[in-house]
């Protein structure tokens, strides 16, 4: 296949990093086949923006962004079609109190019980071990809401999780480094 510079460019862009995206998006969202998607259309979205993205300052960064943009967005229309659900009262009446201590804790869950913007903080800053200004830039908002933010998430996960459990899972970055990709299905 014969490339112009445009899509070479891009083609390494995207070889370089569309697992550690799709990582970012599985960690925004808990679902591996969400992930795979929200990581196709953010490439897809910074192609058609490539012409600009090529010359920009940090590029990552940028793609990061749109990641985290289309998982809040995904977040907030699943939100809106729960209430409609219930709304039409067809929603679940049994509840789970919490998590099954016997089998685990699961990460995932706890990190999907945090708002938006508090995981994403955490997960960037944690998983990806970006700085707080890195974290900042990815997600359009200042550094000193990437530490309140990253503060209030950890707060939160120690509640959910205990000390120990969430030092560990802060220390070895959520499962793993950032070049790897979510693994299919749970």
């Amino acid at each position: 296949m014969i490339f112009d510079d445009a899509s070479a460019e891009f083609h390494g862009f995207f070889e370089r990093h569309h697992s550690e995206l799709a990582r970012l998006a599985f960690l925004l969202t808990g679902d591996a086949d969400a992930a795979d998607d929200l990581a196709a259309d953010a490439m897809l979205a910074l192609w058609h923006r490539w012409d600009r993205m090529r010359d920009a300052d940090h590029p990552v960064a940028y793609a990061r962004g749109v990641v985290a943009n289309m998982a809040r967005n995904q977040t907030r229309r699943a939100i809106r079609e729960r209430s409609r659900i219930r709304l039409l009262g067809a929603s679940r009446t049994e509840r789970t109190e919490g998590p099954d201590v016997a089998a685990g804790l699961d990460v995932r869950a706890a990190l999907a019980r945090l708002p938006f913007r508090k995981r994403a903080c955490v997960v960037l800053r944690h998983a990806f071990d970006l700085s707080e200004k890195e974290t900042a830039q990815a997600l359009g908002i200042s550094v000193g809401t990437v530490k309140s933010q990253t503060s209030k998430g950890m707060a939160e996960l120690r509640q959910q999780l205990g000390t120990r459990a969430t030092g560990e899972l802060a220390e070895e970055g959520f499962g793993g480094r950032p070049s790897q990709a979510p693994a299919g299905g749970r």
